[in-house]
């Protein structure tokens, strides 16, 4: 997922050089879904920091009207044509440690390993590079969610670009499930978004079983 979301490593370097830790997902005493899995014989190349192979990754999000969480499922080497007609965003607020969240909760955690390997590492960068003293000061990156609307109440599309929501300060932090959540931090000014038009990517929204059936991703350490 996100694979084209390293366009923004090229704002100002915003992602650094990370070591790599190889393993599966750590466990978590949250009951909450976290981290990508992989499907199909997919497997991950730490040279190009990308999901290979035959099949792809499932990962959670939430419903942007409900708030109930789904799985979104993204194939590997799809490529996308967009229009103003079969693009919808997928809001991805970034979570900052110090702000009473828990990052095990989080559908991907970036602290203390990043848990969704293709894309954690680039939109931390990003959140440090963007967020100011919010992000960069204090632990840095917890990780971060997905919203995505779902029909027939929401937008829909098999491609999705990425909206960064990023809190303006710490005790302006909630958890945001929901898009109407995220409008209404937005216009009090608690948080702000970032678009990445260059980041869009391919997925559908699959059942559970399809994310429990599949191998949690390796794990590596980004800025």
């Amino acid at each position: 997922m996100f694979r084209r979301l390293m366009c923004l490593a090229m704002l100002g370097g915003l992602v650094t050089t990370f070591g790599v830790f190889a393993g599966a997902a750590a466990s978590s005493a949250s009951t909450a879904p976290s981290g990508q899995v992989m499907y199909g014989g997919a497997s991950f190349d730490f040279t190009t920091m990308s999901f290979v192979g035959g099949g792809g990754t499932v990962e959670p999000a939430y419903n942007g009207t409900t708030g109930a969480v789904i799985y979104l499922q993204t194939p590997n080497g799809s490529h996308v044509h967009t229009n103003p007609h079969n693009t919808a965003p997928l809001y991805i607020p970034v979570y900052p440690a110090g702000a009473g969240i828990d990052a095990n909760s989080l559908q991907c955690r970036h602290w203390p390993t990043d848990n969704c390997p293709d894309h954690g590492p680039p939109i931390a960068g990003a959140a440090i590079a963007l967020g100011g003293g919010v992000y960069s000061a204090g632990g840095g990156v917890l990780g971060h969610d997905h919203i995505a609307g779902v029909r027939p109440h929401g937008d829909f599309n098999v491609i999705w670009e990425p909206v960064l929501v990023l809190f303006t300060s710490k005790a302006a932090v909630t958890h945001l499930t929901t898009i109407a959540q995220v409008q209404a931090a937005v216009k009090s000014g608690a948080a702000f978004t970032f678009d990445v038009p260059n980041g869009e990517f391919h997925c559908s929204i699959v059942s559970a079983a399809s994310y429990a059936r599949g191998t949690p991703a390796p794990t590596v350490v980004g800025p």
